[in-house]
C-alpha cells in the first residue's frame, strides 16, 4: 500500500528522471508542471478541462487566499478541494514571495512579517506558524515552509542573514504542522552565489522533509545565470526526494532544468501570456496580434490536438484578441496549457525510453533558433 509522502524514481536518463510522489489526493508522475491557480482558480479554465488536458495538480496561494476570501471561509465550506471543485492534489505556496513582492510597506522581524494588504491597505501579519495554520485550514496536499525571498541583486551579508532566518523559520514551520497527510517542503535560498546556495541546501536538508524546493529564482536575474545555478545545485539535492523549482518557467527552462534533475515546476507564464496574445508552439512563440494573421485560415499549430487548434483559425484567434473578447483568453489559455502538458509528456517518454539527450538537443536547438529568429 502506498504511503503518503513516498517518492519513487521510476526511470533515469543521466540527471533527468521520471518519478512518482504519493499524496493524499492521488499519485503524481514527475517531471510535472503545476498550473497556477493563485486565487483558487486557474484563470479562464474549468477544473474538468485541466484534468482532460493532463493536469495532475494545481497550485494555490496562501497570501491571496488569506486576504480573500479568508481561510476560515474556505475551511468552513469543506476545504480548498471542495471550494474550487478540484479533487486532485493541491500545492499551496507559503505566501512568502507575495509578502515580499506585493507589499510595499512591510516590517520584518524574527517573529514574522507585518505588512499592508495590497487590496485595501489593512494591516496583516504572517509568521511561519500563521502560514502553516492557513495552509492546514485550506487542506492542501503539499505545504510550503515560510521563507524570506530576497530581491535581485542582494548583498552577500543580506543573503547569509536571510538564509539563517529561513532555516529558523523552517524549524518553526515543521513544528506547526498538524496534519500528517499534508507534506511539508522546505525552500533552499542563497541567491545566485553557488557557495551560498549549497550552504543553504545543506541547512534546509538537515531538516528531514518529504521534499525540497529551490526558491528565490526568476526574480529578475539573467536567465542564463539561473540555468547555470540550477545545473550545479539540483544534482546535489537529495536524490530520494522530489526536487521543486519554484516559479519557473518557459518551455526552454523546463527542458534545461529537467536535464539537471528537477522534478516539479509551476509558473503563471503560459496562462498570463495567453491573455496577452502570446502562444507557444513547437516552432516557437506566436504573437497572435500580428497583422499577418488577419486572413490566415490555418490553425495555430497543425500538429496540435488541443480544442483551440482543432476548431479555430489564426484569423479568428487574432480577431478575438483585437476585439477584446473573453473567448480570446479562454482559447489561448487552453492551447498554452495543452502545449505545456504535451511537452511534459514528451519529456517523460524520452526519459523512460532512454532517448533524453536526443530529445533535449532537438528541442533546445529548435526553440533557441525560433526564439532568435522571431
Amino acid at each position: 500500500m502506498d504511503t503518503i509522502g513516498e517518492f519513487r524514481v521510476l526511470a533515469n536518463d543521466r540527471q533527468a528522471r521520471v518519478g512518482e510522489l504519493v499524496t493524499a489526493h492521488g499519485n503524481l508522475t514527475t517531471p510535472i508542471f503545476m498550473p497556477v491557480g493563485t486565487r483558487a482558480t486557474v484563470k479562464a479554465m474549468l477544473p474538468e478541462e485541466l484534468k482532460t488536458m493532463g493536469a495532475q495538480i494545481v497550485l494555490g496561494n496562501t497570501y491571496h487566499l488569506h486576504l480573500r476570501p479568508g481561510e476560515e471561509i474556505i475551511h468552513e465550506l469543506g476545504g480548498l478541494h471542495r471550494f474550487m471543485n478540484w479533487d486532485g492534489p493541491i500545492l499551496t505556496d507559503s505566501g512568502g514571495f507575495q509578502v515580499f513582492s506585493l507589499s510595499q510597506l512591510r516590517k520584518l522581524t524574527e517573529e514574522g512579517v507585518e505588512f499592508r494588504s495590497h487590496i485595501d491597505g489593512s494591516k496583516c501579519f504572517i509568521s511561519p506558524e500563521k502560514s502553516i495554520a492557513i495552509q492546514v485550514a485550506l487542506g492542501s496536499d503539499i505545504v510550503m515552509a515560510f521563507d524570506e525571498c530576497l530581491p535581485y541583486p542582494a548583498t552577500r551579508e543580506a543573503t547569509l542573514e536571510s538564509m539563517d532566518l529561513t532555516l529558523r523559520w523552517l524549524h518553526r514551520s515543521k513544528a506547526a504542522m498538524m496534519n500528517p497527510d499534508q507534506l511539508l517542503f522546505g525552500i533552499v535560498q542563497g541567491g545566485l552565489d553557488i557557495d551560498l546556495r549549497l550552504k543553504s541546501l545543506e541547512q534546509i536538508t538537515s531538516v528531514d522533509l518529504p521534499g525540497y524546493a529551490l526558491g528565490g529564482l526568476s526574480v529578475g536575474e539573467p536567465i542564463e545565470l539561473m540555468h547555470q545555478l540550477v545545473a550545479q545545485v539540483a544534482p546535489q539535492m537529495p536524490p530520494e526526494k522530489p526536487r521543486y523549482l519554484m516559479g519557473v518557467g518557459t518551455p526552454l527552462d523546463l527542458v534545461l532544468c529537467i536535464d539537471s534533475g528537477i522534478d516539479m515546476f509551476d509558473c503563471v507564464l503560459p496562462t498570463r501570456v495567453a491573455r496577452n496574445g502570446t502562444l507557444f508552439t513547437w516552432d516557437g512563440r506566436v504573437s497572435i496580434k500580428r497583422k499577418e494573421y488577419q486572413r490566415d485560415p490555418s490553425p495555430l499549430d497543425s500538429t496540435c490536438q488541443c480544442y483551440t487548434c482543432q476548431n479555430y483559425s489564426k484569423a479568428y484567434l487574432r480577431h478575438l484578441f483585437m476585439a477584446g473578447e473573453i473567448l480570446s483568453s479562454r482559447l489561448n489559455t487552453i492551447h498554452n496549457l495543452h502545449f505545456y502538458f504535451e511537452l511534459i509528456r514528451c519529456c517523460q517518454s524520452a526519459i523512460r525510453e532512454g532517448r533524453w539527450d536526443q530529445f533535449r538537443h532537438n528541442f533546445v536547438t529548435r526553440f533557441v533558433k525560433n526564439r532568435v529568429s522571431s
